[in-house]
């Protein structure tokens, strides 16, 4: 089948995806998924620009309401993750739940594809030796999303494609100018859309979190200063804590429980392990003996040694090589074999 549907969020990578798919041949339909109201690129600016774009290359261009789906599984999501004293990762749900599952079943079910694309920088292989798809790193390392898309099955892996993974980002913005794109020197975009519609984080958060003032403890709960609300806070944080202190204090756990903030210095605010849990195996079948790989507990932070030790369940103990700071429950933490990326999970809250 020569037919295809590319994600359109109104930005230069998807935009370059779908131009590029169109003047390979492909009969492309651009698909724009309506998740909330309010600027951003994937929103009321962003489906503009994804109509020009369809509208200048003469291809379809539908958008499907997905406003609920993005309520219910990003928005209700973090606010109860934050409540609770965790900090949820927005963009790998969001990659699972509301965009690449609904839009493949919605590019089967409604327009008779099956194959659909996005502007992500990553890329997949088949290995016949497994029977598996591959996750694969992008080409450009500094524009790699594989950490993000750690959550695809391989349902959807089998019938995605990435074709931006094999250029860098300049390359990309090159072939939307020489393609005549209105969208070649669009800005990037923030990683998260939430922080584009609110401004920041804190500000889309007290929307719906009410202040709760409450102490900020060391490890043998002497008050060392007040907080407005645990929402505010996430594991590993430096700044902006309001505590004057000999050294550089961090934030070491927030316990929800008792409306505290618990700070400490380096030496206590680094892990030698953690739990990993709802865990995706990608690339490989899941393992049954202990395996050692490299692992990134932050989209940007730099992948390290670490030994993952299979439990019961869809659950993994991961020991570092050497303790590491900001190991943050809620968010994903993401094992690779080089450019493969094996699996992924999400850690647990240290007392689990």
């Amino acid at each position: 089948m020569n037919k295809i549907v590319v994600g359109l969020s109104g930005g230069v990578d998807s935009s370059t995806a779908a131009a590029i798919l169109h003047h390979q041949g492909l009969e492309v339909v651009g698909v724009t998924l309506w998740l909330m109201k309010g600027k951003g690129q994937c929103c009321s600016e962003g489906m503009v620009d994804a109509a020009q774009l369809c509208e200048a290359l003469g291809i379809p261009h539908h958008i499907v309401d997905s406003r609920d789906l993005f309520q219910t599984n990003i928005v209700d999501y973090l606010v109860a993750g934050y409540g609770a004293g965790i900090t949820p990762l927005p963009c790998s749900q969001c990659n699972k739940a509301v965009k690449f599952s609904p839009m493949l079943h919605y590019a089967q079910t409604e327009l008779g594809i099956d194959r659909i694309a996005t502007g992500h920088y990553a890329r997949t292989y088949f290995d016949p030796a497994t029977g598996r798809y591959q996750l694969r790193r992008a080409i450009d390392r500094n524009k790699d999303q594989s950490y993000f898309l750690y959550d695809l099955s391989q349902e959807i892996l089998a019938h995605t494609l990435f074709p931006l993974g094999e250029q860098t980002k300049t390359a990309t913005r090159r072939i939307a100018s020489e393609l005549g794109l209105h969208t070649a020197e669009k800005p990037e975009s923030q990683d998260l859309c939430l922080i584009e519609a609110h401004g920041s984080m804190q500000s889309f958060l007290d929307n719906y979190l009410a202040p709760q003032p409450g102490d900020i403890v060391d490890q043998a709960g002497k008050v060392l200063g007040q907080h407005d609300g645990i929402h505010h806070y996430t594991i590993g944080q430096r700044r902006g804590l309001g505590i004057a202190a000999a050294h550089p204090l961090y934030v070491i756990g927030i316990d929800a429980g008792r409306n505290r903030v618990i700070v400490g210095d380096r030496t206590v605010a680094q892990d030698p392990e953690c739990f990993v849990q709802r865990v995706n195996w990608v690339s490989m079948p899941p393992a049954h003996a202990p395996i050692h790989v490299e692992v990134q507990i932050r989209y940007r932070s730099a992948a390290v040694g670490a030994t993952i030790i299979p439990l019961e369940g869809d659950r993994v103990r991961l020991v570092f090589d050497e303790p590491q700071l900001s190991v943050t429950p809620g968010q994903a933490a993401v094992w690779y074999d080089g450019d493969v990326l094996l699996g992924g999970g999400v850690i647990e809250p240290a007392q689990s």
